[in-house]
């Protein structure tokens, strides 16, 4: 078992970014640096261990890049029967090599319960009133952290400010065709409720997603970016949550809510408060993405055998420089 003091020695060298000479143009995500290299048809992404929440990049959390990498290519592998995917290699557990697709700007949330805290957040609408939400029509009535009747899909934009929008306003705005919004949606459904069995039989809810999707070199809808990590997902423990519903709890979290909720209980607001992440918020984070790691995949998160991630990096993306 992998404990607090475990992880305390690589919280200073958590990989806050990457300068790897030879991979390509650089472009900087929220967590992930990626180098293109579109002649020969594919991107290098690097996880970081940077920590964003409410659109603000607050601290690095150890071992973070790791955890999504891997649980993001455990998955990849899960769902390649339903739809084709963006994975060329694993050439370091903190790297994904994939294919260099066309990204259509637009995330595919899938939702199956009534709850979130950001201003795109099914609840933080609900609760203000809004009853068409992204072209579905929810019914009055309905408490936080409910589930839908069935999953549904939220649509946003993809930019610095992600902004809410129905599947007819992203046809109207040419953002994809008809054709491909249907397509895109399908594959969400189908992938997102064999993510929730999964979970399941883990004892895990997942209760809802985002997904980016792109175009391969022959227009082919192919999933890209991540799938079911605790950054693009919410996870709760199945054996609590009924319970905790029934006596309006918040569920228990194992995904980055749990920081966002600390932030609210800390005083954050847009634009004010800020407070400070102290060792030991970092520490409690990266624990919690180790757990779920573990409880998805079923396989223990094997640590690092030094703390020198952005050297054994370099070493292994040898072979990829130009």
């Amino acid at each position: 078992m992998i404990t607090p003091e475990n992880l305390r020695p690589f919280l200073e060298t958590a990989l806050q970014n990457t300068d790897c000479k030879g991979l390509g143009e650089k472009y900087e995500g929220k967590v992930r640096d990626v180098y293109m290299q579109p002649l020969r048809k594919r991107r290098i992404l690097i996880a970081t261990d940077r920590q964003s929440a409410f659109d603000i990049n607050w601290c690095t959390v150890p071992l973070k890049g790791q955890v999504l990498t891997q649980i993001s290519a455990w998955w990849f592998r899960q769902i390649e029967d339903i739809m084709p995917t963006q994975v060329l290699d694993l050439p370091d557990p903190n790297v994904m090599v994939v294919k260099d697709l066309a990204m259509l700007p637009v995330e595919v949330v899938v939702r199956g319960y009534l709850t979130g805290s950001s201003k795109t957040s099914a609840w933080m609408n609900y609760n203000a009133g809004v009853r068409d939400f992204c072209g579905v029509s929810l019914p009055n009535g309905m408490v936080k952290n409910q589930p839908f009747d069935g999953a549904i899909i939220t649509p946003t934009t993809k930019g610095e400010d992600d902004e809410l929008i129905s599947p007819d306003g992203i046809v109207e705005r040419g953002l994809a065709t008809r054709e491909q919004w249907n397509d895109m949606a399908e594959k969400a459904l189908a992938v997102f409720a064999r993510g929730q069995k999964l979970a399941a039989e883990r004892g895990l809810i997942l209760v809802d997603t985002k997904y980016e999707m792109g175009l391969d070199e022959h227009g082919t809808i192919t999933i890209a970016d991540e799938v079911h990590t605790p950054d693009s997902s919410r996870y709760w423990l199945a054996e609590s949550y009924e319970e905790r519903f029934a006596a309006g709890q918040e569920p228990e979290s194992l995904d980055k809510e749990f920081f966002r909720l600390w932030l609210r209980e800390q005083g954050f607001e847009y634009g004010g408060h800020q407070p400070d992440i102290t060792d030991d918020v970092r520490v409690m984070l990266a624990s919690k993405y180790i757990d779920l790691y573990e409880r998805v995949t079923g396989e223990a998160f094997v640590l690092p055998n030094d703390t020198e991630t952005a050297a054994r990096i370099e070493k292994n993306l040898e072979s990829y420089r130009l």
